[in-house]
């Protein structure tokens, strides 16, 4: 299949299939997604996860700024922005985890990564509007962010809270990226410090050179915790991850940070992939121990999928070595065989290790329009450039 056929086929998804799904079923007149469905569309729930609301502004936007610039996609991230700066940060500078339909606050600062996806969407939105008072927002949310970040006491991180001398990969991870895109929008001085730390964190202390993996759990001193949960990895969280830390290095011209991040996908890749089922695993042990500090760590999740079709290309794009052309194929070929809902549209999100639909809640009880979107407009893009090297 050309590179062409790849990136249109990607594009169609996304447009014909994809985005439809959630504008029939989930947007709302007034502003906010329905997050909380069924895979057939149906409502189950109005509260608004604010995690899932911050994530659509970036998806919206992104549509517009990287696909092409329809008023309707604008304006849906523009409602949802609405809707949520108008319920306001909370008088700590944080922003809420849940909210009713109507706005009030049903969960208050319980997770530091909602200030996370607010700065991702916040920026993005900026970036289609060029108006100011977005970034004086992310801003205030950065200047929060950082107090909570810098505290003696670990922030609130829901759903995996941060146990007393111990400190997560998805925090560095999460802003490491978050800040980085607030850092291209600002130039700020102490913007850049930050995301170049989280970064360096990510690529000199979570990923353990003697491992070649990204482990979930350390202890605050760098050093590893005991296991199970300290030698818990998480395959589709640290590839995306990576990806997350070539799109810095990239911006830095780092080509050895962008290596090690590419030889960093293919070992999780190796580790990750279920040779009996198919499929990349949740969560594996860093030693091969049949037990594992993860949660739900045989089932198979559309999101970790997603994020490896995006990666696999990206990291092709930068080495051209046909083992990540080889991966993405496999990928491809496991998600579309097990997630789309042909009846309905979009994806299931959850399966069991054999491919079987179940209904577990494995993190929040949503169905958000963000990593499947999100990967498509990043594999349209990457593509495209290597279209135009054919």
């Amino acid at each position: 299949m050309s590179l062409k056929v790849m990136r249109d086929g990607c594009r169609s998804i996304l447009l014909d299939d994809i985005i439809p799904y959630w504008i029939r079923h989930a947007v709302e007149p007034g502003g906010c997604i329905n997050n909380c469905i069924e895979d057939d569309g149906t409502v189950i729930s109005r509260d608004r996860w604010s995690w899932s609301q911050w994530r659509a502004v970036w998806v919206f936007s992104a549509l517009y700024n990287r696909i092409e610039p329809r008023t309707e996609w604008l304006d849906i991230a523009s409602a949802i922005c609405r809707f949520l700066t108008g319920c306001g940060a909370l008088p700590n500078g944080h922003w809420p985890l849940l909210l009713d339909a109507d706005g009030n606050v049903k969960m208050g600062y319980e997770s530091i990564y909602v200030d996370g996806f607010a700065l991702y969407g916040l920026v993005e939105l900026w970036r289609a509007t060029q108006d100011d008072a977005l970034l004086e927002r992310a801003m205030a949310t950065f200047r929060a962010t950082e107090d909570a970040l810098h505290a003696d006491a670990p922030p609130p991180a829901y759903p995996y809270p941060i146990p007393e001398g111990r400190m997560p990969h998805g925090v560095s991870m999460m802003f490491s990226l978050a800040y980085g895109e607030l850092a291209q929008a600002t130039n700020d001085s102490a913007v850049q410090a930050a995301a170049l730390f989280h970064h360096r964190r990510v690529m000199d202390t979570f990923l353990r050179p003697d491992r070649g993996l990204v482990l979930e759990w350390l202890n605050t001193d760098g050093s590893e915790a005991p296991p199970p949960e300290g030698t818990a990895v998480n395959p589709g969280h640290a590839i995306e991850s990576m990806w997350f830390q070539i799109h810095i290095a990239r911006a830095r011209d780092d080509a050895d940070t962008i290596q090690r991040a590419v030889a960093a996908i293919q070992r999780h890749l190796e580790v990750g992939w279920d040779t009996e089922c198919g499929g990349l695993f949740l969560a594996v042990d860093a030693d091969g121990a049949e037990e594992v500090g993860w949660k739900f760590a045989d089932t198979k999740l559309w999101w970790p999928h997603t994020e490896a079709l995006y990666a696999t290309l990206l990291a092709y794009e930068h080495t051209h070595n046909p083992v990540f052309f080889e991966w993405h194929e496999r990928i491809h070929d496991y998600a579309f065989g097990h997630f789309p809902d042909e009846k309905h549209g979009e994806w299931r999100q959850k399966l069991d290790r054999r491919g079987q639909p179940i209904t577990d809640v494995v993190a929040l009880p949503v169905k958000d329009p963000f990593h499947l979107p999100r990967a498509l407009i990043y594999c349209v893009d990457v593509l495209g450039r290597l279209t135009g090297s054919e």
